[in-house]
């Protein structure tokens, strides 16, 4: 099955899409774009290869996130120590938690929907996008960089010059403020039973 033929302006967003997030992981907006182009290019000279099992955006998505890995393997940078102490994130998990470690009353997680049900919905992946561009620079990218690329630990923190426990701290805090966000816009707003 090949590609479908979308509309120029379609293959536009895509392509903007994809250089947000892949200027996101590489930090360069030149490699990003490489990067972008390598992987379209690529999609376009395997177009056949591509048999509908995903959507159209994903396979081209999944290109991306290889050519993105294959770099990120390639060179090595070193995070600043300001990314990684954020007083930003310690006032928001003292919002959170009390000094014991325990949840505070009107910040407890609520009970979510069926997660089926979210993964066909739009609107989720929507909010999941807003709220990972929320987050702090160095959250979002080793987010995405384990979670998206799937890059392992170790490669991530070779890349970033971190170690396991800065790792950890920065993936636990992404997540954190993912799920308060998705809470606060998604849970109590949008997917509310009747």
């Amino acid at each position: 099955m090949a590609a479908p033929s979308e509309s120029p302006e379609l293959n536009e967003q895509l392509r903007l899409q994809m250089l947000k997030f892949a200027t996101l992981q590489l930090r360069d907006p030149h490699m990003a774009e490489d990067a972008v182009q390598e992987a379209m290019l690529g999609a376009f000279r395997y177009a056949r290869s591509f048999n509908g099992r995903s959507a159209y955006k994903t396979w081209v998505f999944a290109i991306l996130k290889h050519k993105i890995a294959d770099e990120l393997r390639k060179r090595k940078r070193l995070a600043t120590v300001s990314e990684l102490s954020d007083r930003e994130d310690q006032q928001f998990e003292e919002t959170l938690f009390n000094q014991h470690g325990r949840w505070h009353k009107e910040a407890r997680p609520v009970r979510w929907s069926s997660p089926d049900d979210n993964l066909e919905d739009e609107r989720f992946w929507e909010i999941f996008e807003a709220c990972l561009n929320g987050l702090p620079a160095s959250q979002g990218r080793v987010f995405m960089m384990r979670e998206f690329i799937g890059l392992e630990s170790a490669e991530i923190c070779t890349e970033l010059a971190l170690t396991v426990s800065n790792l950890n701290v920065l993936l636990y805090r992404a997540r954190l403020r993912l799920r308060e966000c998705l809470e606060n816009r998604w849970q109590r707003q949008g997917d509310a039973t009747c």
